[in-house]
């Protein structure tokens, strides 16, 4: 078959160049001209929550109890009187919620023993109010913040303020003897964790500032202790920044400040009188008693954390 216009033979022509993009792939791409093949994204790490000490993560809490306290001492401080007579602020009961609640950090088995130990701290201050002929309640459990036991009526001089503050860590230092005799028994970790922190609590409460047992002990010796000892305290939440302390610079300022105030009236010179054979008592207890918290805390120094007790 010839064209129609040139009569040439369709044999003779050159093979027709394939449109561009309908001929086929070449086998090799260069990579530059490579079609990178989708890549499947690597899984994220799973997320792990920012662990803070327990003192951080409860410290809002506590800042906040602490403004409320400020804001309406008096009140609470009359509601807290009235706590120990309703049903469901009894001391057993209290004393669960706190064990509960200290076992969330630690072993359910150091939460009761430290609870334990806070009883037996806090039966020494209401024995030796009952000896003094002073009413008071029956011990009542704050978790986190220890326990309280509440005075009906005041002492009736700072001598015997200074028996009833001292009484706790005293009962609390012989309490102590009891895991320390476990330890030493059976090696257990976990009585050497408990006497350690009994120790710790019965020395920490015996700092000489409001309202601490210390502090109601120093007024038996000179008002002007726990004055200092208020300052000393303010310079610690300074260096070791602590919910706690700033708690009882809240509190202890209250009282402080109220008695210094009123340290020239004549019913805070009867109060403050106090006969020399007393103050020598108090202060060979109280350092007595510290020197011998410290060397309990240095025989059971262990060093693991709490919760692996």
């Amino acid at each position: 078959m010839k064209d129609m216009d040139s009569g040439s033979n369709f044999a003779d022509r050159p093979p027709l160049t394939p449109a561009y993009g309908t001929e086929a792939p070449p086998a090799y791409l260069p990579p530059q001209y490579a079609t990178p093949e989708p890549q499947t994204p690597e899984p994220y790490p799973p997320l792990e929550p920012d662990r803070k000490p327990f003192w951080k993560r409860a410290g809002g809490a506590l800042v906040a109890l602490a403004i409320l306290i400020f804001s309406y001492g008096a009140k609470l401080k009359g509601l807290l009187l009235l706590l120990p007579k309703l049903k469901i602020f009894t001391t057993s009961a209290s004393a669960l919620v706190s064990v509960a609640a200290y076992a969330l950090i630690f072993t359910w088995k150091f939460a009761i023993g430290f609870v334990l130990l806070l009883f037996v701290h806090e039966m020494g201050h209401v024995l030796q109010l009952r000896r003094e002929g002073i009413k008071a309640t029956a011990p009542l459990f704050i978790p986190f913040l220890g326990a309280v036991v509440g005075m009906k009526e005041l002492p009736k001089d700072a001598a015997a303020e200074a028996r009833v503050g001292l009484a706790g860590p005293i009962l609390g230092t012989v309490g102590c003897l009891v895991p320390l005799g476990l330890w030493l028994a059976t090696g257990e970790q976990l009585f050497q964790a408990l006497a350690y922190t009994g120790f710790f609590l019965n020395l920490f409460n015996l700092a000489p500032v409001l309202p601490l047992d210390g502090g109601r002990a120093m007024a038996a010796l000179s008002p002007w202790i726990a004055i200092v000892g208020f300052a000393g305290i303010i310079v610690m939440a300074f260096v070791f920044p602590n919910p706690i302390l700033l708690l009882i610079i809240l509190l202890g300022g209250f009282e402080t400040y109220r008695r210094f105030k009123a340290r020239k009236t004549e019913e805070s010179k009867r109060y403050n009188e106090v006969r020399p054979r007393d103050r020598l008592i108090v202060a060979a207890v109280f350092i007595g008693l510290s020197a011998l918290l410290i060397v309990g805390m240095d025989l059971t120094y262990l060093e693991r954390e709490l919760s692996d007790a």
